[in-house]
């Protein structure tokens, strides 16, 4: 098994959550890891299944909705996540396909969140995204738009289990992921997706529950 191996990639990717996790005193399966899975064909996937991987994630509803239901046929126990933005009026289409939603940020999709899973009669967890950075050209809501956004959510009956951000890039990522903790400890949710290939294992010290990792385990694209 040689370091370009999926199998490889994925051992060394869990190895390095292992040893962050035990810097924080914390259990390993306390962190779950979703292999992002974006832009990757179902020939790039497979292998990772075959090494006993089962959480992805995916940034577009279109582009999971080609490639993933031929290989949650095959493999059914597959979790699928959608991590990235999500438009309205695709928020059907995003109930009825993902396990997760990391992408709530905004009044408009808890409404049209909470029509879809009326009618779907499912409930997928979600993560608020929070603008960490205050960045123009970042999706996520406004830290200080946070608590009536929770708040909407919550009269919506919707199922937000946690926060979610991206750092701003070429920062030291630690201070954001330590904010995003304290917001999600005000109120009062426990988790954290938080940490991708670049920074996953800072994000694990400071409480991340779900890290979103794509080039450590599919290698560049």
């Amino acid at each position: 098994m040689t370091a370009d191996d999926p199998a490889a990639r994925l051992a060394e990717t869990h190895a390095r959550i292992a040893r962050a996790a035990a810097t924080a005193n914390r259990p390993t399966d306390t962190v779950t890891l979703v292999a992002v899975s974006k832009t990757h064909a179902a020939a790039a996937i497979r292998p990772l299944i075959a090494a006993g991987q089962r959480v992805f994630g995916e940034n577009r509803v279109q582009e999971a909705r080609a490639k993933w239901p031929e290989l949650r046929e095959e493999t059914p126990d597959i979790a699928l996540h959608l991590v990235g933005q999500l438009q309205s009026n695709k928020a059907e289409d995003a109930v009825a396909l993902f396990d997760a939603i990391h992408s709530l940020d905004r009044p408009s999709l808890v409404t049209a969140l909470a029509k879809a899973m009326d009618r779907a009669g499912r409930r997928p967890p979600l993560f608020v995204q929070v603008n960490i950075g205050a960045e123009d050209q970042k999706g996520g809501c406004a830290i200080a738009e946070l608590p009536a956004l929770l708040a909407s959510a919550k009269a919506a009956a919707l199922p937000v289990v946690g926060l979610m951000c991206v750092p701003p890039l070429k920062l030291e990522p630690a201070p954001y992921f330590a904010l995003l903790a304290k917001l999600a400890r005000d109120n009062g949710l426990a988790g954290l997706s938080m940490g991708m290939s670049s920074d996953y294992e800072t994000a694990v010290t400071l409480g991340a529950t779900h890290v979103r990792v794509g080039t450590a385990l599919f290698g560049a694209r």
